[in-house]
C-alpha cells in the first residue's frame, strides 16, 4: 500500500486513501507514514488531511476515515 500511494504522489500529486475500521485507520496511518520516507529521495514531502465520510455499504451506512494526501516539494533542512 505504501509503495501504490509513493508512486501516485510522484505521478499524479495526490491520493485518496479511505479505511474503515480501527485496524484499517492503523494500517493506513502506517502506509501513508511508510510512504513518505519512499518519497524522500525524490524531494517530495507529503502532508494529508483527514476527514470522516459516511459510505453505504451492503445496504448498510458506515463511517470511514478519509485521507487526502498530497506531495510538496521537500523544504530544505
Amino acid at each position: 500500500m505504501a509503495g501504490a500511494i509513493a508512486a501516485l504522489l510522484r505521478s499524479q500529486g495526490e491520493v485518496e486513501v479511505q479505511a474503515i475500521g480501527p485496524q484499517a485507520v492503523n494500517q493506513a496511518v502506517k502506509a501513508i507514514a511508510i510512504a513518505r520516507s519512499y518519497i524522500e529521495p525524490d524531494g517530495l514531502d507529503l502532508y494529508t488531511r483527514p476527514s470522516f465520510v459516511k459510505l453505504e455499504l451492503q445496504n448498510e451506512e458506515r463511517t470511514a476515515v478519509r485521507f487526502s494526501v498530497r506531495s510538496q516539494p521537500r523544504a530544505p533542512g
